[in-house]
């Protein structure tokens, strides 16, 4: 699905296939997208900001965009809840965020749905803040510090979709560079333990919010195995967000609409692994978790699979 739709989309020109793929892209290309996009946003301002003479424009910037340490602040700036996970200054904090974003974005979309990693990523991201916030006003080593910081980053957002993975899939194995084979939970549990580590050591607030973002992500998985979703609302509001009349044919179904028997060979075997896949993961629930464990969605794909 995802060589599919760049392999179209950008036969038109780079301008046109970046419209194309982030219309016609998941919930992933398009975080991805935004994210770049702000990012090259901020350093085009940067450019005309030194050109002009002047200096400090990422502090300048900062309360604009950055979730406050004070809560008291954030009623002068209430978007900042949301505008903080998007915005990276630095070129290696973006990169690898959206390393892992990629990486444990593309399991979680084929695990759960493209609605509900956005619900991760926003609801991980309010967490992060929230429980960075409330750490730097109750601990008194954040006394001075709290006046004067602010947050972004998307890492707290990421971390939440890396432990909702890790938490659903323990025993999934990934290979590590020089390391080898490493199970999913074991990677989990390193990464929040350097994490919690690292806070002496240095933006201390950042570490917060990542352990926030994990809380969420590992309490989202917990909550979905007793069919309750933390992201049932989100979910709802995007879902008639892309039925709505003016996105309605720009969603991601108008190119499934194509009759099987009109598929070409490529298409028709792309379709045919998706589907499988899809069963296949459906089926793997049931075997972990029982058949009462299934959404109404996944039992209606499994009958219908057995009916075809």
């Amino acid at each position: 699905m995802y060589n599919r739709a760049y392999g179209s989309n950008f036969s038109g020109g780079i301008w046109n296939g970046i419209k194309n793929s982030f219309k016609q892209g998941t919930a992933l290309t398009r975080l991805i997208y935004i994210n770049i996009g702000v990012f090259l946003i901020i350093k085009i301002l940067e450019v005309f900001f030194v050109l002009a003479g002047q200096r400090g424009f990422e502090q300048l910037l900062l309360p604009y965009v950055g979730v406050p340490a004070l809560p008291e602040r954030l009623l002068y700036t209430p978007w900042t809840i949301i505008t903080n996970m998007f915005t990276q200054f630095g070129f290696l904090h973006l990169l690898f965020n959206m390393l892992w974003l990629y990486w444990f974005g593309s399991i979680f979309q084929n695990t759960f749905s493209s609605q509900k990693l956005t619900g991760v990523y926003l609801l991980g991201g309010i967490t992060g803040a929230i429980i960075y916030m409330a750490a730097y006003a109750l601990f008194p080593a954040f006394e001075f510090e709290r006046y004067q910081s602010w947050a972004i980053g998307a890492s707290a957002s990421v971390m939440a979709i890396v432990f909702a993975v890790c938490t659903y899939h323990p025993n999934y194995k990934i290979y590590v560079f020089l390391i080898g084979p490493v199970k999913l939970i074991h990677l989990a549990i390193f990464t929040a333990v350097i994490d919690l580590l690292s806070i002496p050591n240095g933006n201390a607030g950042g570490h917060i919010a990542h352990l926030g973002g994990a809380l969420f992500g590992y309490l989202f998985t917990l909550s979905f195995r007793r069919n309750l979703d933390l992201t049932k609302g989100l979910s709802s509001f995007f879902t008639k967000l892309g039925n709505s009349r003016p996105f309605r044919k720009k969603t991601m179904r108008v190119k499934y609409k194509k009759k099987v028997s009109d598929m070409n060979d490529m298409e028709y075997n792309e379709y045919k692994k998706r589907k499988d896949d899809r069963i296949n993961s459906i089926l793997d629930k049931i075997s972990k978790h029982g058949y009462e464990s299934l959404t109404k969605e996944e039992k209606e794909i499994l009958f219908k699979s057995k009916s075809n």
